[in-house]
């Protein structure tokens, strides 16, 4: 493949030493070469910064330094890319080796999306090995809106342009800042995906932030959709009432049985 487009990647980082390597490796072995690797550190107290500097000649820009959170981080990464697309992978999570060569031929079909990412996702636990796979179709702003909220993040790219045009990521959103600038990207362009294969691994354990999220999560996800204009009444806020229903009924459960 031509490896003419440049694509700027940004791994935001705190604290995540047992996980960090794997993820800068994913990047590093992208059989894809033309790649900008942008590491953003906030002053991590772990054996983060001992294991990003064992790739200090091999990673492009890496800045270590007090910041407001994950969407400072990732916000401080992308107005440094100078690629033509540009995306993150968080620092639990992985790319395949091929993840950047397939989504820049997606690019390469429909040069006008702002979204270009992988349908198919595979969950893995904090060893590595594979919970489950989900498939996500999806084809328009008004379907993230009222149809369904969720996204896949890891391995999706966008176009800098438009990044630059929508003020990056939302320092304000706590949770759901992924789907605010799908939201917003999608008022500039198309989305398109990569549909065969799996191009990224989320993990899921303990301490990923929206396993321990729950309640404060659904809320924030209901606002930014509030925000974008999205129906009262929809499939989705009825997905959102029945999420909360059972977590909700979950710690009734748990208090209970506390109880007695």
């Amino acid at each position: 493949m031509n490896d003419s487009i440049k694509v700027s990647i940004v791994t935001p980082s705190f604290n995540q030493g047992q996980f960090i390597e794997k993820t800068i490796l994913s990047v590093l072995n992208q059989s894809y070469k033309n790649i900008e690797y942008i590491l953003i550190d906030g002053v991590s107290t772990d054996n983060t910064m001992e294991i990003v500097n064992k790739y200090r000649d091999k990673i492009d820009i890496i800045i270590s330094e007090k910041d407001k959170g994950q969407s400072d981080a990732i916000t401080k990464g992308f107005e440094l890319c100078t690629g033509e697309l540009a995306g993150w992978i968080n620092s639990d999570d992985l790319l395949y080796p091929d993840c950047v060569e397939k989504i820049v031929g997606v690019y390469n079909d429909h040069p006008d999306g702002s979204i270009f990412y992988p349908s198919t996702l595979d969950f893995i636990d904090k060893d590595g090995k594979p919970i489950f796979k989900r498939t996500l179709k999806i084809s328009n702003k008004n379907f993230l809106l009222n149809n369904d909220f969720s996204i896949i993040q890891q391995g999706s790219f966008y176009k800098t342009e438009y990044l630059k045009k929508v003020g990056y990521v939302d320092e304000n959103i706590y949770y759901c800042m992924d789907l605010d600038l799908w939201l917003r990207l999608l008022d500039h362009g198309p989305i398109y995906y990569y549909e065969n294969i799996p191009l990224s691994a989320f993990r899921i354990w303990e301490a990923t932030k929206t396993t321990l999220a729950g309640l404060q999560f659904l809320a924030n996800v209901s606002q930014t959709l509030d925000k974008h204009g999205a129906k009262k009444i929809s499939i989705a806020k009825i997905r959102i009432f029945y999420m909360r229903f059972r977590i909700i009924l979950g710690k009734i459960k748990r208090f209970i049985f506390k109880k007695f």
